[in-house]
């Protein structure tokens, strides 16, 4: 791959990536509560964030949310017909506080 087609992929990359907004109300489906300001450490490097902080890509058929630290996927989230899945094997932890 030349050193062009290089700089043009990450620039797609970052022009597709969203914070973790993005999901906040997708999460809120899920969990009833309020999201965005959760904490998740990352399994890969123990980097703590508050899901309004990570990083979203929302251009598969599903969102992928990455540690913004390593880039380490922390969860997987689809949503289909009646149903959701929800992938948190990248996520060591994730606190949230009572409602």
């Amino acid at each position: 791959m030349s050193v062009d087609e290089r700089k043009r992929r990450a620039r797609a990359g970052r022009e597709m990536k969203l914070d973790g907004n993005a999901i906040g109300g997708l999460l809120r489906e899920i969990f009833t509560m309020e999201m965005t300001t959760a904490e998740t450490t990352c399994a890969g490097c123990g980097a703590v964030n508050a899901v309004g902080r990570v990083d979203v890509y929302v251009h598969a058929p599903g969102a992928v949310v990455r540690c913004p630290n390593c880039e380490s996927v922390l969860m997987r989230i689809v949503r289909g017909p009646g149903r959701y899945w929800v992938d948190l094997s990248g996520t060591r932890c994730l606190e949230f506080a009572e409602p």
